[in-house]
């Protein structure tokens, strides 16, 4: 198991569908679970271009695309796919775990 003072988990694995994206409020913390050919992604969950929720987004491979505007992300990096979104999207790193999805805890 991880160092649990610098971890934070956020899931079971099995609550993250293939292709599919969940919700999971932690603390401070509102974020998407991504499941990706069975490797686990993790990103803010609000856009960052307005109000939408990317849990409730569509995601297509690994781009997941805000329901709200139609703006688009890159899960692995954040990075924009397509406007209207100007800010990169933040991203957690995964840490590996055998039956939970765990991120490494953010610098304050």
């Amino acid at each position: 198991m991880a160092d649990t003072e610098n971890t934070i988990e956020l899931c079971a694995k099995d609550d993250v569908a293939e292709g599919e994206a969940l919700k999971v409020e932690t603390g401070d913390l509102e974020l998407a679970v991504y499941r990706v050919e069975d490797t686990f992604y993790v990103t803010d969950n609000m856009c960052t271009h307005g109000p939408g929720e990317l849990s409730e987004g569509y995601l297509e491979g690994h781009v997941i695309e805000c329901d709200f505007h139609g703006g688009q992300f890159d899960i692995r990096n954040g990075e924009i796919v397509a406007p209207p979104c100007i800010v990169k999207l933040k991203t957690y790193k995964v840490v590996p775990h055998d039956s939970a999805v765990v991120i490494e805890a953010p610098a304050d």
